[in-house]
């Protein structure tokens, strides 16, 4: 789908700026890519994210072009696709406290509650917790539950053990109708929905951010684990990224992080 949208704005460019159905591969020039990345920017009012993605699927495609000797040299060469990283929030522990707390008689809400929170103690963004099923729970060192399944997105090992908020949410819904039947380990609602949901959950709870399901997975990896002295490698490894990096983007060393830590030197001197 990504592809098809841009194919379908550099379309518009070629029609915009050279006023041509089509353009010969040897006419994509450096002055083209600066040409694209303007016409996104003031025709299509992009912002720098979406208009550098779209730069970044053509730059993959004309790789590939110069790989094959249809362009001999590459136009990207001296380009730098653009992004600005977001704040994504996380909730601190005594947000997560709330929401634990927190009992809902609605049952969509109770049962989205239990979702964002299953992803709060595992990690899990939601199209890998969606598909999980009982086969990737498996008995791991020390005889304790382990969950084991390969990103979606990624094609990455995610190796996770269980801990017990976790357990207790599987445990709570092994007899669920809607996850039974299709040998679901939890009933998932659309993404789409489970996020209209969580704004109002967080306005019950009095939690003044911006929640969608992808905070849950930020919460493991800051409040969750990295605040309490797990060491990013590991948290790297259960969150399944490929580089340490781009567990740095999640994992943030929060406030009272720092705090503990400087206490034990503290003690020290």
């Amino acid at each position: 789908m990504k592809y098809k949208t841009t194919e379908k704005h550099v379309e518009g460019f070629v029609r915009w700026k050279y006023h041509l159905a089509d353009l010969n591969l040897r006419a994509i020039k450096y002055e083209f890519v600066t040409g694209l990345e303007f016409y996104l920017r003031t025709e299509k009012n992009l912002t720098i994210n979406s208009y550098g993605k779209i730069i970044k699927n053509l730059k993959k495609i004309i790789h590939e072009c110069v790989a094959k000797e249809w362009l001999s040299r590459d136009p990207f060469v001296q380009y730098k696709v653009r992004h600005i990283e977001h704040e994504v929030p996380h909730l601190i522990e005594e947000e997560l406290q709330k929401l634990r707390d927190k009992e809902f008689d609605i049952d969509r809400l109770a049962l989205v509650k239990d979702l964002f929170l299953f992803s709060c103690f595992t990690g899990l963004a939601y199209v890998d917790a969606a598909n999980l099923t009982r086969e990737h729970i498996v008995t791991g060192p020390g005889g304790k539950k382990w969950l084991m399944k390969n990103r979606q997105k990624t094609d990455v090992p995610s190796k996770i053990p269980l801990l017990a908020p976790a357990l207790e949410i599987i445990e709570k819904y092994s007899d669920y109708p809607m996850s039974a039947n299709k040998r679901r380990l939890l009933p998932v609602m659309s993404n789409q929905k489970v996020n209209s949901y969580l704004k109002e959950i967080a306005d019950l709870c009095g939690i003044r951010k911006k929640v969608t399901f992808h905070v849950a997975r930020h919460t493991f990896a800051t409040t969750v684990t990295l605040s309490n002295g797990i060491p990013i490698e590991t948290v790297s490894k259960m969150l399944g990224h490929k580089k340490l990096q781009t567990t740095q983007i999640y994992a943030k060393v929060v406030d009272v992080k720092i705090g503990r830590d400087m206490e034990k030197l503290e003690g020290k001197f």
